[in-house]
């Protein structure tokens, strides 16, 4: 599914706003944007969900464990009281179904994002190698690697499979060559003479398991030369692994420190995906009751997973998705949360607001010195 939404629905769009701005970098936004308000919908039902459910947490847990020490003996009226309870307030999963429901489309935009044309595209193929006197019994299954979009040009792009038709089971002393081609069956050769690349798109082979097992050659033929498995690795260059944007360097480049050097244009993006993030959260808490343990959070939440992607082998462009999401999140949640909420909830949190400021005044006079009494005191 995530391969078919990538083929039919977001590279197609891709395409439409490259046509209209030559930039992949101005594509990946449009691309982003469009994507966010599709899923609208969705993700505007978990943030009125999860603000609903902030409001009514507290006076849910205390009516359920009422119902569960009134009915604890009768568990049918207990789970009617329960069910009614829902029906007031709302179920906290309901946030989850719409989360979901995008997560096959967000994971297809990532699998776009780190493919081509935005970075080089690797086929891994594994590959178990027998010695001569096992070759008899080995059954012969062919392999086919999953597929990719591949760009020749800039609006034209081709699925293809890296496949070894005599299964990727070799015995010692065996050939076999893999065949990179579209579904179809036309070869990269044949499709490099029929749309005529803009660009060199001869694959790159690499052994990045299995060294001594087998070798491959600047052809595809792989070589087995020992038992053992190996795995071995075929990249095809991107069309904009190397383009920049603005202050990227490259929308293809990965990791935030290479040779010792520091990307700055990676440190940037990941800085602005954490900033961004907690806005988000901070909006999402606005007009809310305090609650020290969620401000906790909301400040440790955006360091950890920022941190965590300084590390994380996400390209550029995935990052300047991330970033341009969590924007447009931010203005989401900002309208959200300005809506009318339910009578019912609308009471709950006056009552949680009202309480909270008598607390904080009874805090500052209980805390108030008076003008004759000696620092120290109270």
């Amino acid at each position: 599914m995530i391969g078919y939404i990538s083929d039919n629905i977001l590279l197609p769009i891709l395409d439409f706003f490259y046509g209209l701005v030559p930039s992949y970098g101005l594509a990946i936004i449009a691309l982003t944007v469009v994507i966010r308000l599709a899923l609208f919908p969705l993700s505007a039902g978990s943030i009125r969900n999860a603000r609903r459910m902030r409001i009514a947490q507290p006076v849910m847990q205390q009516r359920q464990a009422e119902i569960r020490s009134k009915y604890g003996s009768n568990p049918a009226k207990q789970q009617e009281e329960m069910g009614k309870l829902m029906k007031e307030f709302g179920s906290p999963l309901a946030g989850c179904l719409p989360l979901l429901v995008q997560m096959p489309i967000l994971f297809a935009l990532f699998a776009t994002l780190r493919g081509s044309p935005f970075a080089d595209v690797p086929y891994n193929i594994n590959l178990k190698v027998v010695p001569v006197d096992e070759v008899a019994a080995v059954e012969i299954k062919p392999f086919n690697s999953p597929s990719h979009s591949i760009f020749f040009t800039e609006q034209d792009h081709v699925p293809l499979v890296a496949s070894l038709p005599g299964g990727n089971r070799l015995g010692v002393g065996e050939t076999s060559k893999v065949q990179l081609a579209s579904k179809t069956g036309e070869s990269l050769d044949a499709i490099e003479k029929r749309i005529n690349p803009s660009f060199d798109l001869t694959p790159q082979w690499n052994v990045t398991k299995g060294d001594g097992v087998v070798s491959v050659a600047a052809d595809g033929s792989i070589k087995a030369l020992a038992p053992g498995d190996a795995t071995v690795e075929l990249k095809i260059p991107g069309l904009a692994a190397r383009s920049g944007f603005l202050f990227i360097r490259a929308l293809g480049q990965v990791g935030f420190m290479t040779e010792g050097t520091v990307n700055w244009d990676i440190a940037i993006l990941v800085g602005g995906f954490g900033l961004t993030l907690f806005l988000s959260q901070i909006l999402s808490g606005w007009g809310m009751p305090a609650n020290p343990q969620q401000a906790t959070a909301n400040r440790i939440t955006p360091v950890m997973i920022t941190g965590m992607f300084l590390f994380f082998p996400l390209p550029a462009g995935v990052l300047l998705y991330m970033v341009i999401a969590n924007i447009f999140q931010a203005g989401q949640t900002f309208l959200l949360i300005r809506e009318p909420l339910p009578d019912n909830l609308q009471t709950i949190l006056d009552q949680q607001l009202a309480k909270q400021t008598v607390t904080a005044n009874a805090t500052a006079v209980a805390t108030e010195r008076l003008p004759f009494e000696p620092k120290g005191k109270r």
